[in-house]
C-alpha cells in the first residue's frame, strides 16, 4: 500500500471538535423561526391579531393550509443548519439511498448555507426598521404591533447566526481536509528503505 492509499476511517462524530458557540448558535437557529411560525398559524385560524379589511384571514380561503406549509418549511430549513454542527453534514446518513455513508464535499454545505444566510439577511434585516413606519390602517397597532414584532424579530437573527455557523463549519472542514492530506502525504512503514 503505498502512502496515497491509506485511508482513514469514518469517524462517529464531527470531523474536528466543534466550538461550544457554534453548536448553541446552530440549535438558535431553529429556534429563530418558531415565533413566527407559532403566530402565522394563529393567525390562520382566526386569532384576532388585529389585520383588518383586505388583509383578515376571513376573507381569504386556503389560507391554513397554506400557512402550516410555510411554517413546515421555515422549520425544515432552519432545521438543515444543525448539518453544519452535526456528523449528518459531513457524511450521508445510511438512510440516504444511493449516497449512504458517503462523505459530504465541504463546498456542497458552504456554499447553500453562505448564500441561505445571505439571503436570510436580505430578507429579514428590513422588518427591524418596518414597524417603525407602520402607517397601514389595516395592519396591526398598539399591543397587537408589538406581539406580532416581538415573534418576527428573531428572524432577524437567524441569517447572521446561520453564518457564524457556516464560518465554523468552514474552518472545521478545511482543518480536517489538510488533515487528511498531511497524513496521505507520509510514507507508509512499507514504503521506507
Amino acid at each position: 500500500m503505498t502512502a496515497t492509499e491509506v485511508e482513514i476511517p469514518a469517524k462517529a462524530g464531527t470531523s474536528g471538535p466543534v466550538p461550544r458557540w457554534a453548536d448553541l448558535a446552530a440549535q438558535a437557529t431553529m429556534w429563530c423561526a418558531v415565533p413566527s411560525g407559532i403566530w402565522r398559524i394563529l393567525f390562520a385560524l382566526g386569532l384576532p391579531a388585529g389585520f383588518t379589511g383586505s388583509q383578515d384571514p376571513r376573507h381569504v380561503r386556503f389560507i391554513l393550509p397554506y400557512v402550516v406549509a410555510l411554517t413546515a418549511f421555515s422549520e425544515a430549513v432552519a432545521f438543515l443548519g444543525m448539518g453544519l454542527v452535526r456528523p449528518w453534514g459531513e457524511v450521508w446518513p445510511r438512510w440516504v439511498p444511493v449516497l449512504k455513508g458517503r462523505r459530504i464535499r465541504p463546498l456542497a454545505a458552504i456554499i447553500p448555507a453562505s448564500l441561505g444566510s445571505v439571503a436570510l439577511i436580505a430578507i429579514w434585516t428590513p422588518l427591524a426598521f418596518a414597524f417603525t413606519t407602520n402607517d397601514d390602517p389595516e395592519t396591526p397597532h398598539g399591543a397587537k404591533a408589538i406581539i406580532l414584532f416581538a415573534c418576527y424579530a428573531p428572524l432577524i437573527a437567524w441569517g447572521p447566526l446561520l453564518a457564524a455557523v457556516t464560518a465554523a463549519y468552514a474552518v472545521r472542514r478545511n482543518r480536517h481536509e489538510k488533515g487528511i492530506t498531511m497524513v496521505n502525504a507520509l510514507p507508509s512503514r512499507r514504503d521506507s528503505p
